[in-house]
Parts: structure tokens; C-alpha cells; sequence
């Protein structure tokens, strides 16, 4: 790992997220890059009244000694930094910008079931989530002492969701963290028969090695039944895999990756299949 991308607001939730990429940047000898997204519109920039001018120079020169006083928190002493200061179009940017850093993963923070604080609301969550090719960590509250021992992924055994093990295999090597593997039994329409679950989890493990962990677990919910699962094994990390722009993979449907990521009170993970 190399570079880490915190889209910051400055919000208690954006330090919470930048705090624990400090704690990562340093495990791994990392830097960091801080993207800041202010959102004035096209037509004030372009707008040469010097009112609306003035206005877009206010926020341009606020966000400025904002992102400073950022850079200039203990934790990221001796940290590589990097800051950008973007006017946005669209949540797309942030994978935008995260492949133009070569960043290797994007951390930001959640407060909750309202979605990312104040810039990031709502479905951003998701766009963010769905756009990002990187890894992405969302983080919904301060953490002193980021230790990853045990991370639980949640799939379906789909072909596709073999990289998204193979990712999160990696991620876990460089905590030195066990990995593995839950099944979320329901009922209804996310309900699969056993014998195609059987299929797929026998060419799961023969494409990863049998020595993969894989779990079962019965629950009617499958939201709640991952974030049970969870508890229970008292896990540090959850992964959860993303279709990208077609949407999310079959075992998570509808919106329920940004029900997961908004929802977990544990760091969530988004890996792209």
C-alpha cells in the first residue's frame, strides 16, 4: 500500500476516517491524499458579477485554510501529504481522482443512517462506493487503536466475487488477520437453493484453495444476519463486494451495500467485483 484517499468535509466523521488512514499510512508506509469537493456551480464561475465571484473566492480560500489546519493535525506528522481541492460535477470524481494519485484505498467517514456527514448524503454513499476500482473503508466513528485481527466477508460464492476474496485475502496478509467467508442463509427473494450454494461454494474453494474459510449462517434478514454473524465472531473488518455501476452483486440487492455501509457500527470495506 502506498497512497490512501480521505474525501474530507471537516466534519468530526471526516477526522474519524482521516485519523484511521494515519493509522494505516503508518502501519504500511504510506502518504495521503486529502480531496476536499466544494460545490459551486458552473454558472457562478463563469459568472463574472463580482458579487457571485467573491463568493466563489470566499469558499475556494475558506476550504483552503481548512484542508491547512488539516494537514497540520499531530497524527499526520511524518506522514507523506498530499492535499486537492476539487469544485465537483459528480461523486465519480473521487474515483477519478483516487486513479489519478495511484491510490490503493480510499477511506471516508459515515455518521450513520443518514449517510456520509454533510458533502457526502444520502445515495453519495453509494456513488462513491459503486464508482471506487480501489478498496474502500468507511468509518463511522474514532477508533484509538485500529487493530484488524478478524475480517468476515459476506458473499454468495459467485464466480466474481473469487477477486474480491483474493483482495481482501491481501488486505488481511498485511494485518496479519484472519479471513473469513459467511454464507447468510434467508428466505424470500435473496433465497438461492442449496444445491446451486453447494456448486458455487465447491468451485469457490477450488479456485482459492480448500483451505478458505466458509461459514453458514441462518437468519431472515440478510442485512442483519451479516451484522449478527459479525458480533458474534467479534470480527474488526467486514467486506462486502460491489457490482460497480451495474449495481450490486446478487447476494446484496436493491441498496443494501448502502444500508450496510450506512447501518454497521464496525469499518466497512467495499471491494468492486
Amino acid at each position: 500500500m502506498k497512497k490512501i484517499l480521505v474525501p474530507v468535509d471537516f466534519s468530526k466523521y471526516s477526522e474519524y476516517a482521516l485519523e484511521v488512514a494515519s493509522k494505516i499510512a503508518k502501519q504500511h508506509g504510506a502518504g495521503i491524499v486529502l480531496l476536499h469537493m466544494i460545490g459551486i456551480s458552473d454558472s457562478v464561475l463563469a459568472n463574472s458579477e463580482i458579487a457571485e465571484e467573491a463568493e466563489a473566492k470566499y469558499y475556494l480560500n475558506l476550504a483552503k485554510e481548512k484542508i491547512k489546519q488539516y494537514t497540520e493535525k499531530e497524527y499526520l506528522k511524518k506522514i507523506p501529504l498530499e492535499a486537492i481541492i476539487q469544485n465537483y460535477k459528480d461523486f465519480e470524481e473521487v474515483n477519478n481522482v483516487a486513479r489519478e494519485k495511484n491510490c490503493d484505498l480510499v477511506v471516508m467517514g459515515s455518521h450513520g443512517t443518514s449517510g456520509l456527514s454533510e458533502l457526502f448524503v444520502g445515495s453519495n454513499t453509494e456513488k462513491v462506493v459503486r464508482t471506487s476500482d480501489v478498496p474502500v473503508i468507511v468509518i463511522k466513528k474514532p477508533h484509538e487503536d485500529f487493530t484488524i485481527k478478524k475480517i468476515v466477508m459476506a458473499s454468495d460464492f459467485a464466480k466474481e466475487s473469487i477477486s474480491v476474496y483474493k483482495k481482501a485475502d491481501a488486505f488481511a496478509k498485511l494485518y496479519k488477520a484472519s479471513l473469513e467467508v459467511v454464507y447468510i442463509n434467508t428466505t424470500g427473494a435473496n433465497f438461492i437453493g442449496y444445491d446451486i450454494v453447494e456448486k458455487r461454494m465447491e468451485a469457490f474453494k477450488k479456485e482459492l484453495g480448500n483451505d478458505v474459510q466458509i461459514n453458514f449462517y441462518s437468519h431472515p434478514s440478510l442485512e442483519r444476519g451479516i451484522f449478527k454473524y459479525c458480533h458474534e465472531k467479534d470480527a474488526d473488518l467486514l467486506v462486502v463486494p460491489t457490482h460497480g455501476r451495474k449495481g450490486l452483486a446478487h447476494f446484496v440487492v436493491g441498496s443494501l451495500a448502502e444500508n450496510i455501509s450506512n447501518h454497521a457500527k464496525m469499518p466497512v470495506m467495499t471491494i468492486k467485483l
